[in-house]
């Protein structure tokens, strides 16, 4: 054969076998439109997004669910895997949640689950209507109905919510469970100081989990972190209104609780928000077991916040337990460092442990908080640390 025909031939094979390649990977394009949504904010497009995240789901290779710039009516819906490949759900429009009073008592509104490789973004927004729900919260008699989660991610791993905004929930905004390696970046989150149970991003029994780059105003939580979890990092995030960034409430369940460790809260801005950072547990708990350790708070800034630096063992909400009682849960190694700013009233720091289970190895740390009239102070019960660098207040460790 003439070489410069085989070379040809070998040219040409080359060229056939790198476009099948880069086909092959290609993302396949899903849009909901094509699946029979509408885009009138009235039409129910439950069944429409379902089609085409099935599609999706089941593509061969990577694929991504397109909600363009509109308003979409959606009711409650799961969004279920495994799926065959990497899936992407970019939300361009607006998704708006019933208002119908039957349509309340579920526990989500918008749930993912079984996922791997999962991404979720592009500018939109989750409105859940939360204002014609709220009156239906009950929470304070201790028996709440299941009001619908703006977003439930349940057991996703190796994924990203990024780019996305959620405004007035019924419940919270976005409740993760059993999920790890799960990123949260750059997401807005918003709902009225005065709206009941609103946290903005809760963590359950997960690993992993890194929250980056939030604005969150809400009426509860910024962040809460239940127990069961581990890795949990948390930077550059701005909080208020709202109730800062907690950990617990832990000890309430009548079994044995699993315990949370490797917390990290770093560069993050409270302002005007009921705590700053706390760790709370309830006073008489009835297992035993549960815990809260190594964690670090570092270059926190305060402004004009009720409670800057708080452990709270006797958390006891609308009296709903014995708060004689003392928590079984074990708090230690937690470090409080690069803490400034101003609070609202003088109790700055309060650190308030348990008599049965004192918390140890607590750390203040350059600690500078100025109260009314530029006066504040610090407060220690049942705790064993040390304190170092500036402390305004004086520090209660020693």
């Amino acid at each position: 054969m003439n070489s410069r025909l085989l070379l040809l031939e070998i040219l040409l094979f080359v060229v056939v076998l790198s476009s099948v390649c880069t086909t092959s990977h290609a993302t396949k394009v899903f849009n909901v439109l094509d699946y029979g949504a509408v885009a009138n904010n009235k039409t129910d497009n439950t069944k429409a997004f379902l089609k085409t995240w099935i599609g999706a789901c089941q593509w061969r290779g990577r694929s991504r669910v397109l909600i363009p710039p509109g308003s979409y009516y959606l009711g409650s819906v799961i969004f279920r895997g495994s799926c065959d490949g990497p899936i992407e759900f970019v939300i361009k429009g607006v998704l708006r949640a019933p208002d119908d009073p039957d349509l309340f008592f579920i526990d989500h509104w918008i749930s993912f689950q079984n996922i791997n490789n999962l991404r979720i973004y592009g500018g939109g927004t989750l409105d859940g209507q939360g204002a014609s729900a709220w009156p239906y919260n009950n929470c304070g008699t201790g028996s709440c109905n299941p009001l619908p989660v703006s977003l439930r991610l349940d057991f996703i791993n190796d994924s990203e919510i990024s780019n996305i905004n959620s405004i007035n929930s019924k419940n919270f905004h976005f409740n993760v469970f059993s999920c790890y390696r799960l990123r949260f970046s750059h997401v807005t989150i918003s709902a009225p100081a005065d709206s009941p149970n609103t946290d903005g991003i809760h963590i359950g029994g997960s690993g992993e989990i890194a929250i980056d780059t939030a604005d969150i105003a809400t009426g509860d939580d910024c962040v809460s972190i239940g127990s069961g979890n581990q890795g949990i990092n948390i930077s550059n995030v701005y909080c208020g209104p709202g109730h800062g960034i907690s950990v617990g409430s832990m000890g309430r369940s009548a079994t044995d609780e699993e315990g949370v460790s490797g917390v990290a809260v770093v560069n993050c801005t409270f302002r005007r928000t009921l705590n700053g950072v706390q760790i709370k547990t309830w006073p008489d708990s009835k297992a035993a077991g549960g815990f809260a350790s190594d964690f670090v708070y570092d270059n926190i800034v305060m402004e004009n916040v009720e409670n800057p630096i708080f452990i709270n063992q006797h958390y006891c909400p609308s009296n709903l337990c014995d708060p004689k009682g003392s928590s079984k849960i074990q708090i230690s190694n937690i470090t409080f460092r690069n803490i400034h700013g101003t609070c609202t009233t003088r109790d700055a720091v309060k650190l308030v442990c348990s008599k049965i289970s004192p918390c140890h190895d607590i750390a203040l740390e350059n600690i500078n908080l100025i109260g009314p009239g530029g006066f504040a102070s610090s407060s220690c019960y049942n705790v064993r640390g040390r304190s170092r660098g500036r402390q305004k207040p004086p520090s209660c460790l020693h």
